[in-house]
């Protein structure tokens, strides 16, 4: 699904055909999880393609890159720039863009700071399937950010959401929400997660999550709305007296909650701000007039 023998990427300077890139089986990135990535969504619109907030993907990824002590050649502009070659080099124009990045081969546990600069792409449409999620509490909870910087996107955090995603799924679930070490609510697998209660969005502030850049447009969003959003800690049973909840991230996009283990929420999906803050959040992707509400902030 993510690529044929028409598929180009982007390796290292050089463009070159996805049946033919190698990489070796040496290099720390695969032994130890010494790599970042970034998860980026490009959208068509009546003014050409947009890749949504292609500059704060790469700013982050080059933060994430320095915590690793992984030097990164090439700047944010020129990165952005390689992505849209590489949009026009395979016809896309909604398509997911994966930037990736490996260090040289050793199997020692010395930082390697020696980058390897790897950007695909492909046509992904929804990475969860149509309606409401069903989430359940994970049993594994997020890193302790005294252990890792939980705030950068490294390739080796992603152990922890790959068995809390496989418990949840094992027990007829979707996706898992995680906790963090004091049992204090995170975030999903892979997505920052918000509820409404008593007229305002709940979310877990920075300290324990990934703080996501689609989490960032959906507050803008609530800004010019007049939706008060609290970043503050809760716990799961602060979640079952919640009128509706959804995630966000750039692989879900704004994503419907339908329920929490046997819990399901108040209001339905469509009378929440979830639903609207999904419309909004789609308009702005494709570069359309957002018209937007003027609730009374909380």
């Amino acid at each position: 699904m993510y690529y044929d023998k028409q598929t180009v990427n982007y390796l290292n300077g050089k463009w070159q055909l996805a049946t033919d890139t190698q990489a070796g089986l040496y290099q720390q990135t695969f032994h130890y999880g010494n790599g970042v990535f970034e998860g980026i969504r490009a959208y068509a619109t009546d003014q050409g393609t947009h890749i949504l907030r292609a500059q704060a993907h790469y700013e982050r990824l080059l933060y994430s890159a320095k915590t690793m002590h992984i030097d990164i050649q090439q700047s944010v502009e020129e990165l952005v720039a390689i992505s849209h070659k590489l949009l026009a080099k395979n016809g896309l124009q909604d398509a997911y863009i994966r930037p990736f990045v490996y260090t040289d081969e050793m199997l020692g546990l010395q930082a390697n700071s020696q980058a390897n600069v790897f950007i695909c792409a492909w046509d992904w449409g929804q990475y969860f399937d149509a309606g409401a999620l069903k989430l359940k509490v994970s049993r594994y909870c997020r890193p302790d950010p005294r252990s890792c910087h939980v705030d950068a996107k490294v390739s080796g955090h992603y152990v922890n959401s790959i068995l809390a995603m496989k418990e949840a799924h094992l027990a007829g679930y979707d996706d898992a929400l995680l906790l963090d070490q004091n049992g204090f609510v995170a975030e999903a697998s892979g997505a920052n997660f918000f509820i409404q209660k008593e007229g305002a969005l709940y979310t877990p502030p920075k300290g324990h999550i990934l703080p996501g850049i689609t989490r960032s447009i959906v507050m803008e969003l609530c800004e010019a709305n007049g939706i008060k959003v609290h970043e503050k800690l809760f716990k799961p049973e602060d979640i079952y007296a919640a009128e509706g909840a959804f995630l966000t991230g750039t692989a879900v996009e704004v994503k419907a909650v339908g329920t929490l283990g046997e819990h399901t929420f108040k209001r339905p999906w469509d009378e929440t701000f979830g639903a609207l803050l999904q419309k909004q959040f789609s308009q702005v992707a494709r570069k359309q007039k957002v018209k937007y509400q003027q609730f009374k902030a909380a």
